[in-house]
């Protein structure tokens, strides 16, 4: 299991307080090695705590990273409204003597009852902030759509599988849709709209391009890697879920999230640069189905990444910094909803033209 040093900083009068706090988990510090490892006195100075006068403690606390979220809900529920509380969370790469921490973490493993520590995730608020740095727009992220575009193009245009699988390596599309994804099962109307606005410029950037070198190139429609991304099916609708549940998973535990974002990729890009090459070249019929079949994949990406948050234990009541409300619930619902009409619709019209 990975190791989290959890500090936080409190005015030194709540000292008592908080050895009170773990006192009452010692069950919990002794089985899951949530434990003090010191505690340092140090005179309020800098800018981040000027505004005090009084010295403050730093307590460093070593955890499990799965079994740190509900350590993290009671401190904040305890000491979230005293001056300079802050909260840091440092990933720890190893900690000596490893035989200790691998009985530990077996013991743990073994003894953790709860329902909340069943899901082995990290908690919210690291969870939060890794998948909340993943909306920004940058010039990296734009550059990195444009060029996965473009060898996405190559490839397709070349019938060449090798080259379509080099562009997704190099697609960023993981982050956005996973974001949004948590966004909608959260509630986060802030996170969505920045996720939205991701998203939204990278794919237009990705279909502008290939719409123009469509119109340049002699596109040939049936050029297989192009010709089976004109139509959707409910194997391509079955891989999209599966990859938006894979890409969830990587975030939620913590694991290397680039191979897997291939997949998310194969799902989204190809599809979108296929209907781009298709329409710049003349072919509105068959760019159709290829656009239809990016909207099914979009969808069925972002609703399996809702339902895993979901089936995780994160919702809107679990908001980081925000308590749960009526707007929130129905914002998350709206979401579902849309998503699961878009994929009603389509399987019917698949069905309808089975059946015809």
């Amino acid at each position: 299991m990975a190791l989290r040093s959890i500090e936080i900083t409190l005015p030194e009068g709540k000292k008592e307080q908080i050895e009170e706090l773990l006192s009452e988990r010692k069950e919990a510090l002794d089985v899951r090695m949530q434990h003090i490892i010191g505690v340092w006195k140090h005179p309020v100075k800098g800018v981040m705590y000027s505004r005090l006068s009084e010295e403050q403690i730093l307590v460093k606390i070593l955890v499990f990273a799965e079994e740190s979220e509900s350590l993290l809900k009671s401190l904040q529920e305890r000491f979230s409204d005293e001056d300079g509380f802050r909260i840091n969370i440092i990933p720890v790469e190893a900690s000596l003597p490893a035989e200790e921490m691998a009985v530990k973490s077996t013991d743990a493993a073994d003894l953790s009852g709860d329902k909340e520590n069943k899901s082995f995730r990290l908690s919210r608020e690291e969870l939060y902030e890794d998948i909340s740095t993943a909306t920004k727009l940058t010039r990296v992220y734009v550059v990195l759509v444009i060029l996965s575009a473009i060898v996405a193009a190559i490839g397709l245009w070349n019938n060449s599988v090798a080259i379509i699988i080099g562009a997704m390596v190099i697609a960023p599309l993981l982050g956005p849709n996973v974001a949004l994804s948590l966004a909608a099962a959260l509630g986060d109307i802030n996170l969505a709209k920045n996720a939205l606005k991701t998203n939204v410029v990278g794919l237009a950037i990705a279909a502008a391009l290939s719409i123009a070198m469509g119109y340049f190139l002699a596109v040939d429609p049936t050029i297989p890697e192009i010709e089976s991304r004109t139509a959707v099916g409910l194997d391509e609708v079955l891989l999209a879920l599966v990859s938006g549940c894979a890409g969830t998973l990587a975030f939620t535990s913590g694991a290397p999230a680039t191979l897997i974002g291939v997949a998310v990729a194969v799902a989204l890009l190809p599809p979108l640069v296929t209907s781009g090459l298709l329409l710049g070249a003349g072919y509105t019929t068959l760019a159709y189905g290829a656009f239809l079949l990016f909207l099914v994949n979009i969808a069925s990406i972002n609703l399996a990444g809702v339902g895993t948050f979901l089936v995780q234990g994160i919702s809107p009541r679990d908001k980081p910094g925000d308590r749960w409300s009526k707007q929130h619930l129905a914002f998350t619902a709206l979401v579902i909803i849309s998503l699961l009409a878009i994929l009603s619709v389509t399987i019917l019209h698949l069905w309808e033209s089975w059946i015809g």
